[in-house]
């Protein structure tokens, strides 16, 4: 059997290997917290489509149900300067909603973690309301996430809800309450980024005593080599300014930044949220190797090689490997049938995904790839079944 990607290499190339399944729906909504006095928590929220645009329905390329990931601010910083945020992590799968409270320069860090956290819990409802958009679309994982400000604000929010199941912030800064002695009370996974130039919330004082109270037994904290505060978002000019009159300044640039973030934070959300081992283990396998980062973690979020070694009766030969343009798998499965092979690049991106079946034991499938496809390291997970197998092969 012949499996013909060139087209779809060449695809993928021209979009910087970076082809993602899902458009961008985008929706306002204004949610009325009840308990609070009736409060009012605007919040915009983007989700899978299959068309991008606002109040577009949910994708109908499935009918999966998506985390949510609920998103703080900085200090009078506005939702619109997290698009790096929501670009990257919307195409994968998930939803995320930004409350806009809290703007003013005496914000309130309490009912800010409180909007955060009851933002979780009102989608959640909404994915049982008949009459909402996101009727059965809402999974029961979660992440409350934030920057700054809006990063300190999501461990008061993970505090205030025990719904609330995972924790990701970017350069968290400490809050009135303490979101230090919030962490010395949660025990959820938790991923922590700092940058390594951060004048404005440095690590010593905010980022590392927020690592180090965390009760959790799988924490991971990143700090990016040459990052800085305000890069772990889009342009901003207030935060901007504010990092221009304090020093060290950024040694790499917003893009490089981005790029270091979206290497960790996709993998460990895929595997936190949505029990991906692969992703898993890219993370632990990329984390050792990455010179752009200091990290320390508690945890293997899914060992490595465990993972790649070929299940009982079910092995596989990928040759030649390295290869330059084709590649022949071969694989005695416990019966035949219909299966899919994933190519993922090594920062757990999946850049191809392709069905096939009736395939027989011991059949080849030769795979013609685009002779333009960089060289490299990559993983083939090959599925059939239910048993899967996964190889690295190098592109030379």
């Amino acid at each position: 059997m012949k499996i013909n990607l060139l087209i779809v290499i060449a695809f993928l190339l021209h979009n910087n290997l970076f082809a993602q399944p899902f458009q961008i729906g985008h929706i306002t909504i204004n949610l009325i917290d009840t308990s609070r006095n009736n409060r009012n928590v605007p919040t915009e929220v983007y989700y899978p489509a299959d068309v991008a645009g606002n109040n577009v329905p949910v994708t109908t390329a499935n009918n999966d149900k998506f985390p949510v990931l609920s998103f703080g601010h900085g200090f009078v910083m506005t939702w619109d300067a997290y698009q790096n945020i929501w670009e990257a992590v919307v195409p994968e799968g998930y939803f995320i909603a930004f409350p806009k409270t809290e703007t003013s320069l005496a914000p309130s860090h309490s009912e800010f973690g409180k909007d955060i956290a009851f933002i979780i819990s009102e989608l959640s409802a909404l994915g049982q309301n008949k009459s909402s958009l996101f009727y059965h679309r809402i999974d029961s994982m979660n992440c409350v996430m934030g920057h700054s400000m809006g990063g300190g604000s999501a461990f008061l929010a993970a505090q205030f809800s025990p719904a609330v199941k995972t924790i990701a912030t970017l350069a968290p800064a400490e809050t009135n309450p303490s979101a230090i002695q919030a962490a010395a009370s949660l025990h959820i996974p938790s991923l922590i980024f700092a940058g390594g130039n951060d004048c404005i919330t440095p690590a010593s004082a905010h980022q590392i005593p927020m690592y180090d109270s965390l009760q959790s037994s799988c924490k991971t904290f990143v700090s990016i080599n040459g990052g800085s505060h305000c890069q772990m978002a889009d342009n901003n000019f207030l935060c901007t300014f504010g990092e221009a009159t304090c020093t060290p300044q950024p040694t790499i640039t917003r893009a490089d930044q981005h790029i270091v973030i979206n290497r960790y934070l996709l993998p460990w959300l895929n595997y936190e949220l949505k029990g991906d081992c692969l992703s898993g283990a890219l993370f632990d396998s990329l984390i050792t190797i990455d010179t752009s980062i200091i990290y320390t973690k508690t945890c293997v979020l899914c060992n490595t090689t465990s993972y790649i070694e070929d299940p009982p009766n079910f092995n596989i030969e990928v040759f030649p490997n390295p290869f330059h343009d084709k590649i022949y798998i071969q694989f005695n499965p416990s019966e035949n049938g219909t299966g899919n092979l994933d190519l993922y690049l090594m920062n757990g991106c999946k850049i191809f995904s392709q069905g096939f079946s009736n395939v027989k034991a011991n059949e080849k499938l030769k795979l013609d790839l685009d002779e333009n496809l960089p060289t490299g390291t990559y993983l083939l997970k090959v599925t059939v079944a239910g048993q899967h197998g996964v190889k690295e092969i190098i592109k030379q």
